[in-house]
């Protein structure tokens, strides 16, 4: 059994793959344990597998652009499949700081949730600034799931979490969504009775980068999106 898996999801991401993965690797040595770096590429046009193998990272692809959530549940369930006993996830285009691996690996080994978020807004550690729109809508769901969940979450869309076996066979169901897993997730799991716990991070806020939740319609079709799965996941028998 590993005891820890690096899940990083990565679409197009030739110009940041390598010192994400090195960075990364440079924290592993420091923690000294059993440890592997998974890329799932899904389904990048660009040499973003090319690039990745040779950082160190091992590559699983997606033969087409499958969704964010397919390309984690991918990593989950070869994370699940290899025994590994913990998986920590992050964003492969270098918003996320691998030094933060540390603390929410502890997190996990001590058991202070089944879940760990890394959250952005706790300690007041990154320079994010989200625009106005995303920020009362980031609002809205950590309000309405924190509600529902009875624990205050800070930071409900966060890319960067821990997670140990119990949540990993949760994820590999079919319930899990493929495309935007955030609020309905943490529902999920809440009704599953496992714990979720949030550990401070530093995030770094990236110019010139399109996201699902840019222009208009992204933002939009998001927030009906979540309302429904959040509806949903209320309403269905785990």
């Amino acid at each position: 059994m590993g005891e820890l898996l690096i899940l990083i999801p990565a679409y197009n991401e030739e110009k940041h793959i390598e010192k994400v993965i090195k960075k990364i690797s440079t924290v592993l040595k420091e923690i000294d344990i059993k440890s592997k770096i998974v890329v799932v590429n899904d389904g990048s046009k660009d040499n973003t597998e090319e690039i990745a193998k040779s950082a160190g990272a091992e590559v699983i692809n997606h033969v087409f652009n499958m969704g964010y959530g397919a390309a984690l549940q991918t990593g989950y369930k070869y994370a699940f499949k290899n025994e590994y006993k913990y998986v920590i996830q992050l964003d492969s285009d270098g918003q996320h700081e691998p030094e933060n691996i540390k603390n929410i690996y502890e997190a996990l080994k001590n058991g202070e949730g089944d879940l760990i978020l890394g959250s952005r807004f706790l300690e007041n550690r990154s320079n994010y600034n989200p625009t106005l729109f995303r920020k009362i809508g980031m609002g809205l769901f950590s309000w309405v799931t924190s509600t529902i969940i009875g624990k205050k979450i800070t930071d409900i869309t966060t890319g960067y979490q821990g997670l140990n076996r119990k949540v990993l066979k949760v994820f590999i169901q079919d319930i899990y969504p493929t495309d935007y897993p955030d609020a309905d997730v943490l529902i999920m799991l809440y009704k599953k009775r496992l714990k979720i716990n949030e550990v401070p991070v530093l995030m770094y806020e990236l110019s010139n980068k399109e996201s699902m939740h840019s222009g208009i319609i992204g933002p939009l079709y998001y927030v009906f999106k979540m309302f429904l799965s959040i509806l949903v996941m209320l309403i269905r028998k785990l």
